[in-house]
């Protein structure tokens, strides 16, 4: 918590924007990237021309589990930046060791797997996955008038045609069938 606070620090999320759009610790950076990927892009872009200008030389990253945050620690040190560091075991391990009172996370961590989301005790949070297009929905996307289950959000609505929309509805009814089935006697 200290060195994410420190205003000496500049703090980088290195996840992707939904993730990111999902929770995070206030006042850090967001490259806003699709994948890790385009890190590095926006390490020449964005983050060279600001430690230039800045006077603040010391950088900490963070991820889900702590792997692309050392990936892109590498990536800094290869560029010769002079002070680099990630947090290790990425927000899981913060979330597991920080007690909630003290946390300056906000919000849930996205989790690739089942669960989703996990808010700050590690257990399933609010966010489900659309089934058209993966982007992780809170209840009030999924309340919009635009979500249909299985089908389309309001991120995707206009990604599919009427053809993959009827393909995805068909596929929502076998799920919605097999849930009947299980819940059956």
């Amino acid at each position: 918590n200290d060195f994410i606070r420190d205003p000496d620090t500049i703090v980088i999320d290195t996840r992707n924007e939904y993730e990111v759009g999902i929770g995070t610790f206030k006042g850090t950076l967001n490259p806003h990237t699709e994948n890790f990927r385009d890190f590095p892009e926006w390490v020449d872009r964005v983050l060279s021309p600001l430690m230039e200008k800045n006077e603040k030389k010391r950088i900490g990253m963070f991820c889900t589990g702590g792997i692309r945050c050392e990936k892109a620690t590498s990536l800094l040190v290869k560029k010769g930046y002079p002070e680099v560091h990630h947090l290790k075991g990425g927000i899981l391990k913060y979330l597991e060791v920080v007690d909630k009172e003290n946390s300056l996370w906000e919000g849930e961590c996205f989790v690739f797997d089942q669960r989703v989301a996990l808010d700050h005790n590690l257990l399933p949070g609010d966010h489900l996955l659309c089934y058209a297009c993966g982007m992780p929905l809170n209840s009030k996307e999924r309340n919009s008038s635009d979500y249909i289950q299985g089908v389309q959000c309001s991120y995707c609505k206009d990604c599919f045609s009427d053809q993959d929309r009827a393909r995805f509805a068909e596929r929502q009814k076998y799920y919605d069938n097999k849930s009947k089935e299980t819940l059956d006697p």
